[in-house]
């Protein structure tokens, strides 16, 4: 565990979970503790790639000319167990 870290009980987290989620946003790590011992560390999440834009994976993805054939979907469904 980081020197760093700032320590909060379970029920400090609860009620200040948004103002936690701020400060690791702000570089900070939040270690949650129950009973006085340590159980959880929030850390920031690193997004190796932002996928909200459509077309995100334009050029990335290789569908066969028959991705959205019937036969391809009665596969699919028979492998679901569903009747197609």
């Amino acid at each position: 565990m980081s020197a760093e870290a700032v320590h909060f009980n379970m029920h400090e987290a609860k009620t200040h979970l948004s103002r936690i989620i701020e400060r690791v946003e702000n570089g900070e790590e939040i270690i949650i503790d129950r009973a006085g011992t340590p159980v959880a560390k929030v850390i920031l999440l690193v997004r190796r790639v932002n996928r909200t834009a459509i077309g995100s994976l334009a050029g990335q993805v290789d569908l066969s000319s028959d991705w959205d054939s019937p036969e391809t979907n009665a596969a699919i469904a028979d492998g679901f167990g569903v009747g197609g």
